[in-house]
């Protein structure tokens, strides 16, 4: 059986899921040591065949096994180290399953079923070595209510979270307090260059504020800036451009509150190659986008087209092999392309049907709709590229997409994390999460979580009290 070990060291048994849906967890219990039932290899071994991300993970998961395994000089019962593969990440032990378990709990469940064939193993293993701790692993919300329901500790894999707590997502967005200039405004430089104003401010603050962020006050002088550098305590606001007036209007689409004149303002600047904007139904996600897109498109003429593509979930499954293009089998998944269209299309009052028409035809011609099964191995050069709904990505999906960009392009991507379709995926988890977090601060990249929904008076209110 299993080395005897201290208390501070403990045994984590993992279900299959947690392989299936992170291979590398085999190194991410520090200097704890893992076990695998036979039944969790059983289930890897049934779900390896196939092109899904699953099936890609299962055999990954089964090659480190391998490396793992192989490299084993000692008895198998005795656990392969870890540390040599993992780097010293991992300095616990893989210990296998290597005979047949009978346990107490098996007496409640059904044998037949593979997770009560691994609550079996847990109990057992509990009943084994009573001075430690033996924790099941699992993503399954019902594996571990059954566990508890057994006395055995059962906890979610949480090394994929980039956050515990999604009120803690960087919003983009900061409110100055009422003191800003009396406590930063010492000192304070200002210039003026392209029809913006500067401040160069120092104070307490600005440690804490990244660059691209947006700083607003309002009141008798209202302040609406962008932080376009930051070293130590001083950081330069720039003013933003406003794009509320009709005279800055985006294809005819004006601003209608704070969040969507920051959004638009990353979206109109070249500078920045990489948005994010996260935002409930209605706050204008893609009709902003979209005209951002086709303003810096056809008149413009930054990018050469506009390519969107959006996760039809299930997500990265085969589109089908009935007859039609790419681009007809994805149609149905393009309604929301479809709606903003058309309020696009009426922001030209003085164009009549004729030349609405026109605009039209034009428009679709730059617009390409691709389906994200298509995208490895591809390379997008002067491109505006849109990924819609990208709360249902993985982390890995969303480097495999955000990587095609090449010269000259820029990706914005769209979603709302509390509209997760995908299993397995939450909202600390979301590749959307993921991306927010990790390119904050960054001088190419953008964020902006919008706030307020500018559908209507009925969808407003529904979102209130439904």
């Amino acid at each position: 059986m299993a080395r005897k070990s201290g208390k501070s060291n403990k045994l984590f048994v993992l279900d299959t899921n947690v392989l299936l849906h992170d291979p590398t967890c085999l190194y991410r219990f520090q200097e704890h040591d893992i076990y695998l039932p036979m039944a969790t290899l059983e289930e890897l071994d049934h779900n390896k065949k196939g092109m899904s991300e699953v099936s890609r993970n299962a055999r990954q998961a089964s090659r480190f096994l391998d490396e793992i395994v192989s490299t084993c000089e000692l008895d198998i019962a005795d656990g392969a180290p870890l540390a040599e593969r993992s780097h010293n990440a991992a300095t616990g032990r893989l210990i296998l399953q290597t005979h047949a378990i009978t346990s107490d709990a098996m007496a409640v469940l059904p044998h037949s079923k593979v997770d009560n064939q691994i609550l079996g193993v847990v109990n057992y293993l509990k009943g084994q070595q009573p001075d430690r701790q033996v924790i099941l692993v699992s993503k399954d919300i019902n594996m571990r209510i059954k566990a508890r329901a057994l006395g055995i500790q059962a906890e979610d894999y949480f090394n994929d979270k980039v956050l515990e707590d999604t009120d803690l997502l960087y919003t983009g967005v900061r409110e100055l307090p009422p003191d800003f200039w009396e406590t930063h405004g010492k000192g304070m430089e200002s210039w003026q260059k392209d029809g913006r104003s500067y401040y160069k401010v120092t104070g307490p603050l600005s440690n804490s504020m990244l660059v691209n962020e947006f700083v607003y006050q309002e009141g008798d002088r209202p302040l609406h800036a962008m932080v376009t550098d930051i070293a130590g305590k001083t950081a330069v606001l720039a003013t933003v451009k406003d794009y509320s007036h009709h005279k800055n209007a985006v294809w005819g689409i004006t601003a209608r509150n704070r969040e969507q004149n920051f959004a638009l303002n990353v979206l109109m600047d070249p500078q920045i190659d990489f948005v994010t904007l996260l935002g409930q139904a209605g706050t204008g996600k893609t009709l902003l986008t979209l005209a951002a897109g086709l303003t810096q498109t056809l008149e413009s003429k930054i990018y050469s087209e506009i390519i969107m593509t959006r996760v039809t979930v299930p997500v990265g499954e085969d589109i089908g092999f009935l007859p039609g293009t790419e681009e007809e089998k994805m149609t149905p998944w393009m309604g929301a392309l479809e709606d903003n269209l058309d309020v696009l299309n009426k922001t030209d009052d003085e164009a009549g049907e004729w030349g609405r028409a026109a605009t039209q035809d034009l428009i679709r011609s730059r617009i390409k709709v691709k389906s994200l099964n298509f995208m490895r191995g591809r390379t997008f050069i002067n491109k505006f590229l849109i990924i819609d709904e990208a709360q249902n990505l993985t982390p890995k999906q969303m480097k495999t997409l955000i990587t095609r960009a090449g010269p000259g392009t820029k990706v914005v991507c769209l979603g709302n994390i509390a509209q997760i379709d995908t299993p397995y995926l939450t909202e600390g988890s979301s590749g959307l999460t993921y991306v927010v977090d990790r390119f904050k601060g960054w001088p190419h990249s953008g964020h902006i979580t919008l706030a307020r929904g500018e559908r209507s008076r009925l969808a407003d209110h529904a979102a209130g009290v439904l």
